[in-house]
């Protein structure tokens, strides 16, 4: 059962018409880095409720959610109008075990993400604690705009910060621009493009693959690693070298 309590927004960054990342306070229960909760209003006399991935650290006090503005979606169009010190209803407990703690041993860890999905593996990148089992990390941003790329300068701070351990790299689907590859993420990792532009190889022996964002991206990327790479998903009975999160 869901314990909602009263969280206050204290800053709502419009990029675009459509993405937003809306920060707020409340006394949450701490989550573990790459969890998602809920978020809800009351809109009509009704409590609209929907989960969102953590952006920030478990250690940090501001709770981050980057979130789509998505057409006819009553909930997104109403956090999206938030105004700083209005109240958000927000669940006390977090979910999910799209966490470094389920991954099993291996030397490289990519993080594949489309839209709104890199929230997780920022999470996780930000918090810093139990990778320094793996010998690199490659982080890869799918969009279909340049414009939607609003975290590449984290991603790049964090790239530096790393120093030499973590990789990124984005990628846009529907326009050409300089310092990212263009098309889909599943067609880019089909054509060897997106390992050759990082130098980094995608090994059964050696590397397991997080995959967040579209749900077709995903069903897609499985069948292309299990069909093309031998790879199988990741679960409590069965090793595997996939683990994934569905984000919508």
């Amino acid at each position: 059962m869901t314990t909602w309590i009263k969280g206050k927004v204290i800053a709502n960054y419009k990029w675009t018409e459509s993405l937003f990342s809306l920060i707020i306070i409340a006394k949450t229960k701490k989550f573990l880095a790459g969890q998602f909760t809920k978020l809800a209003l009351k809109i009509n006399g009704e409590k609209i409720q929907r989960i969102y991935s953590y952006v920030n650290s478990p250690e940090s006090k501001k709770l981050e959610f980057y979130i789509s503005n998505i057409e006819n979606g009553i909930l997104s169009q109403n956090l999206r109008k938030l105004e700083i010190d209005e109240e958000i209803y927000i669940d006390r407990d977090s979910y999910g075990n799209f966490t470094i703690s389920s991954i099993p041993e291996c030397e490289n860890l990519w993080m594949l993400s489309t839209g709104t999905a890199i929230g997780p593996f920022l999470s996780i990148l930000q918090y810093r604690k139990n990778l320094e089992r793996f010998k690199k990390i490659i982080l890869v941003h799918s969009v279909r705009y340049v414009k939607d790329l609003n975290y590449i300068f984290l991603m790049k701070n964090l790239k530096n910060e790393f120093n030499g351990k973590l990789k990124i790299q984005s990628v846009v689907s529907r326009e050409k621009i300089s310092h990212s590859l263009y098309g889909r993420i599943t067609t880019l990792i089909k054509s060897g493009e997106l390992e050759s532009s990082l130098k980094e190889k995608i090994e059964k022996n050696n590397t397991h693959i997080m995959l967040c964002g579209n749900p077709n991206m995903i069903q897609d990327m499985i069948k292309i690693l299990q069909q093309e790479r031998k790879m199988n998903v990741h679960s409590n009975r069965n090793r595997g070298n996939i683990t994934f999160e569905r984000y919508w």
